[in-house]
């Protein structure tokens, strides 16, 4: 008990010290005005932290993590009340997962060159101040697995963060504030705005005081970090498709499937955005996915009205449907469904809508073709060389070799869940930026600080 009333004291007075510096009562942390002072703030902040020692930043990492769980549920539930999308169970296991595999100062390996002439190492230090720009689909856990990763590296971060996620990415940033105060004794390691914008976002990202862009959002954001001037690290677009032939294991890869693109409703870039089956095995695929929780459409017509409803006159998925449940988006179809509805399917041709474009909901087209040639074809047409992400089902490992080269994707599964590759339910650190375009793949605190070479000579070789 008096454990437990020491520790709220502490936070109290951390609380009325920050509150106090910005003259504020109940502030946010780390949230400013105007892009200038809130990169201004980071500035003055990342000074002060880079005279810290790695094991001040160890603490820091170790704090968060460990602090930040007793939010998972609440920061879930506040996502999911502002953004609409997604499952709040869901979330939870994203969060969760931040928490429990995002690497810190340990994935900041030194590597060393040794003979004749002496010693050359090669160290990663900080950049600076980072700007990272994040989305509204997965806003708090962006944000804190950059962050992680960002601190562990030495820096101070700047989050430029989706408008539609602002309250809950402001709740975030204070938080993380407030620990890393009490932690180490600095403030504004990581800030953003009160209200983000466009023209803030444009603004940040010339900001003489920004070392470096992360970003992780859409193509017209991407292209303008591209045009800063500054070094990116941009995760672009996906459309990952998932390739079935007939030497899978069937019941296993519906199972998979259902689990990977009805995760939080599809709105994870790196979840399965179609299927191409062979012919021979797509019926029965599609009875273990229905087994698994997922709804078949026959009926074209009802197609033709889904189609209609998620997808607006400019051709791009409706907001009113992106994330939303399986049964609401029935519903609005006219079909009623008397159970919980984790995945829509249907077959279609290569060439639909819902093939070609990231819906970003549950719904899942398939594909059905004649053989594994064809089918590895189709889907490379699918993924229109986005390079992001891909899985396969098969138990052929030539095959799997072979789809793996073509493919050239960040991220490639094997014969499991398209989350497995975030690592869960499969081995490696995860990340929610996955560097696309600009070829970091599953990004972590490494690709976070700035790589220099260490140079003695006549010395240090001892073999």
């Amino acid at each position: 008990m008096q454990e437990r009333e020491l520790k709220k004291t502490v936070e109290q007075i951390v609380r009325e010290f920050l509150g106090k510096e910005k003259g504020l009562e109940n502030a946010e942390y780390g949230v400013f005005s105007t892009v200038n002072e809130a990169i201004s703030s980071a500035k003055v902040a990342q000074g002060k932290y880079e005279e810290k020692s790695l094991e001040c930043r160890r603490k820091v990492i170790s704090a968060i993590k460990k602090e930040m769980s007793c939010f998972i549920s609440e920061i879930a539930e506040r996502t999911f009340e502002e953004t609409g999308m997604g499952r709040v169970e869901d979330k939870k296991l994203k969060i969760q997962l931040v928490l429990d595999k995002t690497p810190g100062v340990e994935d900041l390996l030194t590597e060393a060159e040794t003979g004749d002439n002496g010693m050359t190492l090669y160290e990663l230090s900080a950049y600076g101040v980072i700007g990272a720009v994040t989305p509204s689909t997965n806003p708090a856990e962006t944000l804190i697995c950059n962050a992680i990763g960002m601190l562990a590296a030495g820096n101070a971060v700047y989050f430029s963060v989706h408008p539609g996620a602002k309250k809950i990415s402001r709740w975030t940033v204070a938080k993380l504030n407030e620990i890393v105060y009490k932690t180490c004794g600095i403030q504004n390691l990581i800030v953003t705005i009160k209200e983000p914008s466009i023209q803030a976002a444009q603004e940040m990202m010339t900001h003489e005081g920004i070392d470096l862009l992360v970003i992780t959002g859409g193509p017209a954001v991407v292209r303008q970090a591209m045009q800063s001037g500054k070094k990116v690290i941009a995760a672009g677009a996906g459309n990952p498709p998932s390739i079935v032939d007939e030497t899978a294991n069937i019941e296993k890869a519906g199972r998979d499937i259902v689990a990977g693109a009805s995760f939080d409703n599809n709105i994870l870039c790196i979840a399965e955005k179609s299927v191409v089956a062979v012919e021979d095995i797509a019926d029965y695929l599609i009875l273990q996915m229905e087994k698994a929780g997922a709804y078949l459409i026959k009926d074209e017509k009802v197609i033709q009205k889904l189609e209609q409803l998620t997808i607006t006159p400019n051709g791009e998925p409706s907001r009113k449907f992106i994330g939303k449940n399986a049964n609401f988006i029935l519903q609005e179809a006219g079909v009623n469904v008397d159970f919980d509805v984790r995945l829509i399917i249907m077959k279609t041709k290569e060439t639909h809508s819902f093939v070609m474009k990231e819906m970003l909901m549950p719904i899942l087209p398939i594909v059905a073709v004649q053989n594994f040639d064809e089918a590895l074809n189709v889907a490379l047409r699918i993924e229109q060389k986005l390079h992001h992400t891909a899985t396969m089902h098969s138990q052929n490992i030539g095959r799997l070799n072979l789809a793996g080269r073509k493919f050239q994707t960040s991220i490639f599964v094997k014969n499991g869940p398209s989350f497995a590759g975030l690592g869960f339910g499969g081995e490696g650190a995860t990340t929610f930026t996955i560097a696309t375009p600009t070829g970091e793949c599953t990004t972590t605190a490494r690709n976070f600080a700035r790589k220099r070479r260490c140079v003695l000579t006549d010395g240090f070789s001892i073999r």
